[in-house]
């Protein structure tokens, strides 16, 4: 039995507890109890259905009209399952419960104690009905129930504190496999109030200056609508705004006009002019004195404000209903974008709906002159258990504040200025943001100044002493030389470097170096190194209790509360996290070779003293040796000995190729080309199989550069190895990745070789794994990688293959997958895989095939359906026109912000955890799932959309094959976090 879980995400109580109709699902989908009201569980839940009898014990404290004694005489006898009652659209609490005594179609009617408020549920009652009991205390309920055969109704008033239910013999259905730890995920609770009668209303915004240039700076905007609200509060009616930031305002209910136009005039803005203290330039003022009767530098805005739409809150509580409508998503943007402007207005660097704090307690040094900034993730999820808000640790990349010098020191990894590269120095500077002192004025770079600070010459204009009507004299002063005898400065080593250029191309204004330090909160967006990417990662790992305190923390410090806009829309945000019911479903059993049996323990398993199930063989094979400190003959002779042990018959090899002492410190790419010479020449012909030995354990330069020279230019197939310490287990990892990769087969579900995978093994079933991989950041011209992988030899799911194809970069949608060349030809990825499928299964097509789709929003869900899954089924209609597969499509995300914790624990939440119930969508199908064991840091599920079911499994037959397929990933000898067809892909 599966026990309560919390969750570290929020979940909102819209309204009162009245709920809609029960989760409507795909197609083909069968209906499901779910528990789907928002409010406090503190009790184990207990999902049901399967044949044989149940009974139900009632044992009442009080009746009326002497039904009680009768009801709970009559609920003692064994009768079909019991329906908690869930399609009911009235306002039914959790704590009352509605009995139907009798198979076949009843009828019921409810009605609540003191409310007057009734309701008719039309069920139907069969040996295969679900069951949901609620472990509760009932509150006084009229229940009534309606005999099919006479037609009368009876009613009684029954005040019930236990019922207990007791399975008789049938095999079970939906029931917690194991009792779940009790578990926390990141999600607070909040109420919504009067929501139904709330309206937003939204305005277009157009900012311009005063001779109607548009305005294009970032963070300008805020400023303008901060001052705008300030000034022109009564003739706004003392609204207050959420505003994006760019294009859209929000407000509750209207302005008193459809259409608003005002001037705002501000000061102190970043104008890019010279401000008191400034820099020199061609426009510079004329002296000192000047600049002192000007202490502020105003500039004017006209903001006009158009009507755009109406947003019903009223469209939340629908969605929470199950009855989505086109305002739902935008209704929710409004409420995110309240959360971005509260964020701002604290000064935070804003992510999306991630905001990040200057706080250096934060910062961790990645090295080249880049930060990691930890912050956190807000957003706003219509949820099964009301309105959530979703909170969770974030991380992003900043520059390092401080000295301009010091950032260009540490980014080109150099000890002294003299040693800086100015042409890169240039492209790293490029619009980042600084402060000059002693001014402290803020401006935004545009480039380098040609020569050094001693030479970079500019016109400075002064008056020659005459008085007032004195002509003003144009005199070439150097930047150097006006900061140090105009302005009394000292420069220090300024002078041997070039300026920061702050003005315009034909504008220039400049600043000696040393005057300059970088701003914090700025983002770094280029892509990091691999040495970078891995400190990144080590930095920002969390233990699950840390993180469940850090994100306690930041609920507690948000002030949510004080945020106007969230208390007009009667919005507040509990400090507790949202309980959670989730289940641990059994590890699948695995078999290795000769017929034995291997036991998995919290996700993992080995194979000591253990045969493969299909070994290869490992011939005309050599090994390469990049430097490396290591002695490669025993590495040889124990890749031998523990191959033979495991089935695998592994030859001598050709050679060991050692890289010259010469090469060691030549560029990546000219070593690698230096080993293939060595190769070619040795060789007789091409190897079968290379073992590449490196120096490096990790982030060695030579992997990208040695990869794909075998795997893209040769076609040779290779295994990397950094040996720090050599022992059998490390060799059996070795041989099960070079096994995989030679065509050989490590292990199988024991329900593969039964077989008796629920739906899948009865007819021919093709499972297919589908994702797209796009260049680093920063590198938009290169092509994105489309990967499609296919299981093969079925009832086997175990054995699978994989096809690539480029495509325009940063496209998402896979545009390869049905690419017809004439009426008989098709050079599409799905052809090639379902052609294979055909070959290798005993020439049968598939009658079923299951989608697994990864890296894709929820926003890109109807194109998957839309696009994707029509050119795969376009595919097969190529293929053969009568021929119609049912399909099952599954999007698995990663990439979100939902987090299970074990309330009391250190630990992460056990391998195999699943949650479908509070957090997840209030209509579609959809679950979480930790298939794998966290052993560092925080466990992310992987999130789990049924999009499209034509096959029609059960909710527990899905899950259970989803959870077996982290266990067949070949390379590997733990549970991996999602589906092997999706990892494979990426």
């Amino acid at each position: 039995m599966g026990g309560p879980c919390v969750s570290d995400v929020a979940t909102a109580k819209v309204g009162s507890t009245r709920r809609g109709p029960a989760l409507k699902v795909p197609a083909r989908w069968p209906s499901r109890s779910r528990a789907i009201w928002p409010v406090h569980v503190s009790s184990p839940l207990l999902f049901g259905s399967g044949g044989g009898r149940w009974t139900a014990e009632i044992h009442p404290t009080q009746s009326t009209d002497g039904a009680g004694a009768g009801a709970a005489q009559e609920a003692r006898q064994p009768y079909a399952p019991v329906l908690f009652l869930l399609n009911y659209h009235c306002a039914l609490p959790i704590s009352r419960c509605l009995l139907l005594q009798e198979g076949g179609s009843g009828r019921a009617r409810v009605s609540r104690t003191g409310q007057g408020e009734e309701g008719i549920c039309q069920t139907s009652l069969s040996e295969r009905s679900p069951l949901l009991l609620l472990w509760v205390t009932f509150e006084p309920v009229t229940v009534g129930w309606l005999d099919s055969e006479s037609d009368t109704l009876n009613r009684g008033l029954l005040k019930w504190r236990t019922l207990r239910i007791m399975k008789g013999s049938g095999a079970p259905g939906w029931f917690w496999k194991k009792r779940a730890a009790d578990t926390a995920i990141n999600k607070p609770l909040q109420s919504f109030s009067e929501v139904n009668r709330r309206i937003f209303h939204h305005y277009y915004v157009n900012l311009k200056y005063e001779d109607d240039r548009p305005v294009d700076g970032k963070g300008v905007g805020r400023k303008v609508i901060d001052k705008l609200q300030q000034t022109y509060a009564s003739e706004l009616a003392n609204k207050d705004f959420a505003y994006d930031g760019e294009k859209s305002l929000f407000t509750v209910g209207a302005l008193p006009q459809v259409n608003n136009e005002f001037t705002v005039v501000l000061e102190d803005i970043n104008t890019g002019k010279v401000a008191n203290g400034g820099s020199p330039g061609n426009d510079s003022p004329g002296n000192d004195k000047k600049r002192a009767r000007r202490p502020y530098q105003t500039k004017t805005f006209k903001v006009e404000l158009c009507f755009a739409a109406k947003i019903p809150m009223s469209a939340i509580a629908q969605a929470l209903r199950g009855q989505e409508s086109e305002n739902t998503q935008e209704a929710i943007r409004v409420i995110d974008i309240i959360l971005r402007q509260h964020s701002a207005k604290q000064g935070c660097l804003l992510v999306r709906q991630s905001f990040f704090h200057n706080n250096p307690s934060n910062f961790v040094d990645l090295g080249g002159g880049v930060m990691g900034c930890r912050g956190f993730h807000s957003s706003f999820r219509a949820t099964q258990s009301g309105l959530s808000l979703n909170i969770d640790v974030s991380t992003t990349m900043i520059v390092k504040p401080g000295p301009v010098i010091d950032f260009l020191l540490a980014n080109q990894k150099v000890d002294h200025p003299n040693k800086i590269d100015w042409a890169k120095a240039k492209r790293a500077l490029k619009n980042l943001r600084i402060k000059t002192s002693p001014a402290n004025t803020e401006y935004k770079i545009v480039g380098l100044s040609e020569s050094k600070c001693y030479d970079q010459m500019f016109t400075l204009k002064m008056r020659n002493g005459n008085g007032e009507n004195g002509d003003a004299e144009c005199v070439e002063v150097s930047v150097y030389d006006y900061f140090v005898k105009n302005r009394g400065l000292e420069l220090r080593y300024s002078g041997d470097y070039p300026c920061i250029n702050v003005g315009k191309p034909k504008r220039p204004t400049y600043f000696p170096i040393e005057l300059c330090s970088l701003v914090p909160l700025q983002r770094y967006t280029k892509a990091l190194n691999t040495l970078q990417r891995s400190s990144l990662v080590e930095k920002s790992r969390q233990k699950p209790e840390e993180r469940m305190s850090v994100l306690s923390d930041v609920l507690r410090n948000s002030n949510y509360d004080t945020e106007p806009m969230l208390k007009s829309c009667g919005i507040s945000i509990s400090r507790n996290f949202t309980q959670v019911a989730g289940r641990v479903l059994q590890p699948p059993k695995l078999r290795a070779g000769n017929g034995e049996d291997l036991f998995t323990r919290n996700g993992r398993w080995n194979f000591n003293n253990k045969r493969l199930i299909k070994a290869s063989s490992i011939q005309q094979w050599a090994v390469v040796n990049f430097s490396a400190r290591c002695n490669i003959r025993d590495l040889i002779r124990d890749i031998i000995k523990c191959g033979g042990m495991k089935g695998i018959k592994v030859d001598d090899p050709f050679e060991v190729f050692e890289e010259e002492p010469s090469m060691r410190r030549a560029p990546p790419a000219r070593r690698v080309d230096a080993m293939f010479d060595m190769i070619e020449k040795k060789l007789p012909g091409r190897p079968n199989f290379l073992l590449c030995v490196l120096a490096e354990r990790k982030n060695s330069d030579i992997y990208g550069p040695w990869k794909r020279k075998c795997l893209a230019e040769f076609g040779i197939i290779t295994q990397c190895v950094a040996p720090t310490r050599v022992n059998d287990q490390y060799i059996t990892n070795v041989l099960l990745k070079i096994n995989a990769k030679l065509g050989g087969l490590n292990s199988l579900l024991q329900v593969e070789t039964s077989p008796s995978i629920p739906l899948v093994s009865k007819v021919p079933t093709i499972i297919l794994g589908m994702d797209v991989s796009h260049g680093s950041p920063g590198q938009s011209d290169v092509p994105s990688i489309a990967a499609v992988v296919s299981s093969r030899e079925w009832p086997l799911v175990s054995k699978y293959r994989a096809s690539v194809r480029s495509q325009s970069p940063k496209l998402e949608m896979i545009d390869s997958l049905f690419k017809p060349r004439g009426p008989n030809e098709d050079d599409g990825l799905i052809r090639e895989l379902l052609v294979d499928f055909y070959t290798s299964s005993g020439k049968r097509k598939p009658d079923q095939i299951i989608i697994f789709r990864d890296g894709v929003s929820e926003s890109q869900f109807t194109q998957v359906l839309n696009i994707e899954l029509d050119k795969i089924i376009e595919a097969c209609k190529h293929l053969d026109e009568n021929w119609s597969p049912k399909f099952t499509l599954i999007v698995a995300q990663k990439n979100h912000h939902t987090k299970f914790f074990v309330p009391g624990s250190p630990n992460n939440v056990p391998p195999g955890t699943v949650v479908d119930n509070t957090v997840c969508h209030p209509k579609n199908y959809d679950f979480y799932m930790c298939a794998h064991a966290g052993m560092i840091g925080t466990t992310r599920p992987t999130h789990y959309h049924i999009l499209h079911d034509e096959i029609g499994f059960t909710p527990d037959d899905l899950q259970e094959l989803v959870h077996s397929l982290s266990y067949v990933y070949q390379r590997s000898t733990t549970a991996i976090s999602v589906g092997k067809f999706t990892s494979s892909c990426g």
